[in-house]
Order: C-alpha cells, then sequence, then structure tokens
C-alpha cells in the first residue's frame, strides 16, 4: 500500500507541475523580451499572449496550456495502466474507484498550478485553457460542449472573460447530463467556482460596463484570462 500511495502522491505533484510550466512566460520573454506579467491583464495565459503578441503566439499557448492538462490526466491512465499490468495495485484498492478520485485531484492540482506557478512567485493564469484540456482527457464529450459554450458566448459578447465564466458555470451541468462519475461531477463544481474566482475583478467589470471585448486596446483596460 505504501508504494501504491507514493506513486498516486508522485503523480499529483507532476500534475501541479505541469500546470506550473510557465508556457506564456516562456514565449513572450523569448519572443518579446518583456515579463508579460508586467503587461496588459498580468495573465500569462493565452488571452494576455494574444493581446501582447497576435494571433499566432497566442493560439500556440492556447494549445500548449491546453496539452497540459491533457497530459496531467494522460499521467494517471498511465498510471493505473501499468499498475494493473505489474501486479503494483493492493488488493485491497478498488481500481475503479480510484481513477476517476485520482483524476479529480490531479486535474485540481494541474489547476491550481497554473494559476500559481511554482516557478513565477505563484502566480500565473485564470486556468481556463488548462481546464478546457483536463475536460476533454476527462471526457470529451464534456470537454467539446464545454468549447462550444464557450465559442457561442464569445461569438455573441465578444467578451471573453465572459465567455470564460459561461463556460465554467456550464461544466458541472455538463457533468450531470452527461451521467459522470460523481468525482468528475465534484471537479466540475469546483474547477468552475476557481475559475470564476479567478475572474472576479472582471465580472465587477462586467457589471460596471467597462470589460473590454476582443479588440480593445489593454493600455487602456486590462484584461482578463487564460
Amino acid at each position: 500500500m505504501a508504494i501504491w500511495l507514493t506513486l498516486c502522491g508522485v503523480i499529483v505533484l507532476i500534475a501541479y507541475l505541469l500546470g506550473s510550466f510557465p508556457t506564456g512566460y516562456i514565449a513572450v520573454k523569448q519572443l518579446k523580451g518583456i515579463d508579460i506579467r508586467q503587461v496588459g491583464s498580468g495573465s500569462t495565459g493565452a488571452t494576455n499572449v494574444l493581446r501582447t503578441l497576435g494571433k499566432g503566439p497566442g493560439a500556440f499557448v492556447l494549445v500548449l496550456d491546453s496539452l497540459k492538462g491533457v497530459l496531467a490526466i494522460a499521467l494517471v491512465y498511465w498510471l493505473f495502466n501499468l499498475a494493473t499490468s505489474q501486479n503494483i495495485i493492493p488488493p485491497t484498492v478498488d481500481a475503479q474507484l480510484w481513477q476517476p478520485w485520482l483524476v479529480t485531484v490531479a486535474g485540481l492540482c494541474a489547476i491550481l498550478g497554473h494559476s500559481k506557478s511554482i516557478f513565477l512567485g505563484f502566480t500565473g493564469g485564470k486556468s481556463v485553457a488548462i481546464s478546457l484540456g483536463i475536460l476533454l482527457a476527462m471526457n470529451w464529450h464534456v470537454g467539446l460542449a464545454t468549447a462550444g459554450v464557450f465559442a457561442v458566448i464569445v461569438a455573441i459578447s465578444r467578451i471573453v472573460s465572459l465567455s470564460s465564466i459561461s463556460g465554467a458555470i456550464a461544466v458541472p451541468i455538463f457533468m450531470l447530463l452527461l451521467h459522470q462519475p460523481l468525482p468528475y461531477i465534484l471537479f466540475g463544481i469546483a474547477g468552475g467556482l476557481y475559475v470564476i474566482l479567478r475572474h472576479r475583478s472582471n465580472i465587477e467589470r462586467i457589471i460596471a460596463g467597462t470589460e473590454p471585448k476582443i479588440g480593445q486596446n489593454l493600455a487602456q483596460e486590462p484584461e482578463q484570462t487564460a
């Protein structure tokens, strides 16, 4: 049992470190020589990269941040496959019960790592892109449905933060509608609330009618999401 618990702990730690990997910070630093935390919204996420460097780098960071989430969950699946083939799982452990819980914990740790990166003094993004990657790895139907909500809202409102918040609200609903395991539903609730809390200042500006839309100048109205 001790070996098994150690392996689970290592996977969770790796998930946090994957989330912490500062993709946006490195991209802007290498391409423009500046600290992205000192420009725009101060977020290291894809939206701030988009506004700082343009569509190409923004899309690149979006994909890489999503892949961090996919990889964090894939590591859990890999652990269970390895443990099953090597008979590492203790007889008292129900693998079918443990796996969704470990997936949930690893996913939450990756989200936390993205927004509180150990490599950036516990600063970071708002955990939207990495959350999408995690959802796609958990259940691609939920991931695509959430991405669809984001796309519809951003097409209507042209406000990225509002679209991110809408997606966060939709996640637990899709989890329930698609009959996902209890740990995944709890992930949808906890992860969604965390993303919404990361957008507190955006919510204030949305209510005040001052939240910038896509294409507006960040120097005048700092933006929003990651």
